[in-house]
């Protein structure tokens, strides 16, 4: 598999006239980018259903007993780690800048 990978990349660098290690930082930021997107639709219908931009209000309608926990705690917690992954993420383009 590494072989024709690395046969691939040969062959799209010298036909877009880039070198190997740009064709691959160009590749890695688009699928980064891609990701981060999906991350974002999907964070974006959460906060939607409670009415909320991020997990912290989301704990605080809990504390004032506005919603139960035992309705959404799956949803806090998917939350919870789609916010992490998104900064990861986030965290991976800049360091591609």
């Amino acid at each position: 598999m590494q072989a024709v990978t690395d046969k691939t990349l040969d062959v799209l660098a010298k036909e877009f006239s880039l070198s190997r290690d740009v064709l691959v930082k160009e590749s890695l930021k688009v699928f980064l980018e891609k990701k981060l997107r999906e991350i974002k639709t999907e964070v974006f219908r959460l906060t939607g259903k409670y009415s909320i931009s991020s997990v912290e209000e989301l704990e605080e309608l809990y504390k004032k007993g506005q919603i139960e926990e035992k309705d959404s705690w799956r949803d806090y917690q998917k939350l919870d780690h789609l916010e992490y992954k998104k900064a990861e993420i986030e965290k991976f383009l800049d360091g591609l800048k």
